[in-house]
């Protein structure tokens, strides 16, 4: 097994042991370790808690960048469609896994499989009802003058 995510596996047993779920990431830019991240939800509540978003959230900040395109991913888990969306946002061109998403949904882990079905439907038929409003009139539209500011 690749080091680095025997590192990932490490992270997630260690994680099961103190209470949490087994989740561990990993990111690795140059050979090296930049970042890491288990699922900190039984600690801190917070639905994105999750490994792969806080390696990122961690990357991120310790390069001041949001760019991570020279980083490779590694996670224990397959990622749900949540960190599945920021790893595409920060650049993240690999992501290496080792448990798939049905592997922990038949754990009883997490509702990433009825996610990616409903992210396949016309918004209309998601089970998540998606209603746009139109800006008020005396608002000043935040995407026109974030157009003209650059």
């Amino acid at each position: 097994m690749d080091t680095f995510m025997e590192r990932a596996v490490h992270l997630a047993v260690e994680n099961v042991k103190e209470g949490g779920q087994p989740f561990g990431a990993v990111l690795v830019k140059n050979d090296s370790i930049m970042a890491e991240g288990v699922n900190e939800l039984h600690k801190t509540y917070d639905v994105s808690g999750h490994a792969e978003l806080l390696a990122i959230r961690r990357a991120q900040k310790k390069g001041q960048t949001n760019d991570l395109s020279e980083y490779t991913m590694y996670a224990s888990g397959e990622p749900c469609p949540m960190c599945l969306t920021a790893i595409y946002f920060a650049g993240i061109e690999t992501v290496y896994y080792c448990t798939s998403g049905e592997t922990a949904a038949k754990a009883g882990l997490g509702k990433a499989g009825e996610i990616y079905k409903g992210l396949q439907k016309p918004k209309e038929k998601r089970h998540l009802a998606m209603v746009q409003m139109p800006l008020l009139e005396q608002q000043e539209n935040p995407m026109k003058l974030w157009k003209e500011e650059r």
